[in-house]
């Protein structure tokens, strides 16, 4: 087991552990949740021995072996299947003593490598890490492709493979859903279901962590607090604690009514339709940890928008998808991902866009958001449409050697060149703007490429909050966002009262926003009738598909 009794644990001049106890039993499943800057990683950093603790005593059984994500970005022209299947050390090490082996010319010595070789599983070894690449999202026509030929997002996600891959007894993982989209993400929670470790994991998404872990460990004011269950259940509890400490606090009761009368407002306006009723049951968990939500540092909200066109929208036989490359010969056809769309999008619709790994979900948020011209077919937009949008990669609309200031008063220029003077554009308006988003201080001129992924997605959303669009699409809004910015954002988006186009793979956003969902699926788009369990099943069946596919076609090129 993992022990840490009495111990303190410094980074620089911040004590981040001071005296603190806990205890983590073999096989458990841990989720590690506190506000950002709490010592979540550096914790991590403890049990990987990259940190050693300031006092106290730290102990853990010195035969575990350890699988963690590898932080930097692999250079290798190494294919995919072959990358993975390195980070199997025990195997990589069975091989390379069979080699060793041979060269020795000592026949016992060879017997034993090449039993130690089958018992690493040598011969399964190229099937069990195409399996994990194909669970994350990849293609089978990627499983060769050099490691190199990946974008960013994509070799982390080959990282996360290879960890998988590497037998363990113990299994860090910090943030393992941030690069995944849901299909990946629910497949990803299957196998740490079915994780026979003890597992510690980091993660902002709340419905991930319930349906993995069964322990949390929360980081609050330097101590290690141990609570048995899951992230819901440590709310239950945490919320019961804090109404009996704060019930007379006058603040914390004034946003408590706030939470509960926004929450009746929209419970009352759900439809009976399948997905709205997801929706009232999230908005029933916000009204039971209502003390939880309250207590966070952080709130905002969207302002109401200066007019609302109906329909925003209208998709008429449209086709999305990219044009030829600027050095293609004449003539070339663009790339169409999604075609045949017929859809309107009306003032007040909350829609949450669905779809498999590369159905195009992007593709057809960056068409609406201008980023992307049609390919065919028509798009028309309401008079005074006005769009928010929230790109999948922040630094899309942002300026690394900028700061944040200079963001504002660049969107403030753009505004009034446009002739809208609806929005405060001098600089201490500014500067009172982006202090609502907590950056205050020296932050407002501080690079934003010196920022952190969640202080980026901040940025982003209060430039969007900024311009009072009427049709906020976002697309994947929530990586990098801590659990009380994702519940303020939930928040902000029910009361929104324009448009909202959501593509994500936090379940609990989804339900807590959307009434219905579009599917995006082999070269089209469709209503989906179900709720997110009904999708989730789909999911699982798809990628079950493709495994079996992918297989057969293995077992195909083997005869």
């Amino acid at each position: 087991m993992i022990i840490l009794r009495n111990v303190t644990l410094r980074r620089g001049t911040k004590t981040l552990l001071d005296k603190t106890s806990v205890t983590i039993n073999p096989g458990e499943k841990v989720g590690l949740v506190g506000r950002n800057g709490a010592g979540k990683s550096t914790l991590f950093g403890l049990i990987n021995g990259t940190l050693h603790e300031d006092g106290g005593d730290f102990s853990m059984p010195s035969a575990w072996r350890m699988g963690q994500v590898a932080q930097d970005m692999p250079e290798t022209d190494q294919s995919a299947t072959d990358f993975v299947i390195d980070g199997d050390v025990t195997l990589l090490a069975a091989r390379n003593e069979v080699v060793d082996a041979e060269a020795s010319d000592d026949g016992m010595r060879m017997a034993e490598a090449y039993m130690a070789l089958h018992d690493a599983g040598d011969y399964d070894a190229a099937s069990r890490a195409q399996a994990l690449i194909l669970g994350l999202g990849f293609s089978v026509a990627q499983l060769e492709n050099p490691v190199d030929s990946f974008s960013g997002g994509w070799r982390m996600r080959l990282q996360l493979a290879r960890a998988l891959m590497c037998p363990s007894d113990i299994l860090l993982l910090d943030e393992p859903t941030n690069h995944l989209d849901l299909d990946a993400l629910v497949w990803l929670e299957a196998w740490l279901k079915r994780y026979q470790g003890t597992l510690v994991m980091i993660s902002h998404d709340r419905e991930f962590l319930d349906a993995i872990t069964q322990v949390t460990v929360h980081i609050d004011n330097a101590k290690l607090v141990r609570y048995g269950g899951n992230y819901s259940k440590f709310e239950d509890m945490r919320a019961e604690q804090m109404l009996l400490q704060q019930a007379t606090v006058a603040r914390q009761a004034e946003k408590i009514a706030h939470l509960q009368s926004f929450i009746a407002r929209f419970k009352a306006k759900a439809s009976k339709a399948k997905q709205a009723q997801s929706r009232v049951k999230a908005l029933d968990r916000m009204e039971k940890i209502a003390p939880v939500l309250a207590d966070a540092e952080f709130t905002f909200e969207f302002k109401e928008p200066v007019n609302l066109p109906n329909p925003m929208l209208s998709l008429v036989n449209a086709s999305v998808g990219y044009p030829p490359p600027e050095d293609a010969p004449a003539g070339t056809p663009p790339t169409v991902i999604v075609s045949g769309i017929n859809r309107s999008v009306m003032a007040g619709q909350r829609i949450g866009i669905l779809g498999a790994n590369g159905q195009g979900k992007s593709t057809l948020v960056k068409t609406i958001a201008r980023d992307l011209g049609i390919v065919a077919g028509e798009v028309t937009e309401g008079k005074g449409l006005s769009i928010g949008y929230f790109a999948q990669q922040e630094l899309d609309v942002l300026r690394p050697q900028d700061n944040p200031l200079e963001h504002m008063v660049r969107l403030a220029k753009e505004a009034i060149a446009a002739g809208n003077r609806s929005v405060p554009g001098r600089e201490q308006e500014l500067r009172n703007f982006l202090g609502t988003f907590n950056f205050g201080g020296e932050m407002v001129k501080q690079a934003v490429g010196t920022m952190s992924g969640g202080e980026k997605a901040r940025l982003v959303l209060c430039m969007i909050v900024w311009q009072r669009p009427n049709l906020l699409l976002l697309d994947e809004p929530t990586n990098h966002l801590d659990l009380s910015t994702r519940e303020a954002l939930g928040m902000a988006l029910n009361e929104f009262e324009g448009t909202v186009m959501l593509v994500s793979h936090d379940r609990a956003l989804l339900r807590a926003v959307c009434d219905e969902f579009w599917l995006v699926s082999k070269g089209g788009i469709e209503p989906f009738e179900g709720d997110l369990e009904d999708y989730q099943r789909y999911l699982l069946d798809e990628a079950k598909r493709v495994r079996e596919e992918a297989a057969a076609a293995h077992k195909l090129r083997g005869t």
